[in-house]
């Protein structure tokens, strides 16, 4: 799933940052179609979730938990790496204490 235009992307295109914080953008690779069937996938996870939280329903909950996990491991927002280059992740850290800081303070 491609960064909302608002946030900005990392020059490599490996992560948008909100408040501060790195995120990892989608795998680039996939097919447009199967991007989409994905995102279908965890927008429809993310509302489950939203169903069984107002319900209390914690095993309903855990179990949409999950296929929002799954979807995004799909993604490749999660999970093993998505470039082969061997550089690290910095998924979910604050973009000053990453080698991205210059970059995003220059913004």
């Amino acid at each position: 799933m491609p960064a909302p235009r608002h946030y900005p992307v990392t020059p490599d295109g490996r992560y948008f940052v909100v408040r501060g914080r790195l995120w990892r953008t989608s795998n680039p690779a996939l097919a447009p179609a199967l991007r989409q069937e994905l995102v279908d996938k965890l927008m429809a996870a993310r509302r489950q979730v939203g169903i069984a939280r107002k319900a209390g329903d914690l095993d309903a909950e855990r179990s949409a938990r999950a296929a929002v996990d799954e979807a995004k491991r799909a993604l490749g927002e999660r999970g093993p790496v998505w470039w082969l280059d061997g550089a690290p992740d910095f998924n979910c850290r604050m973009v000053a204490n990453t080698p991205y800081a210059d970059w995003y303070a220059a913004l």
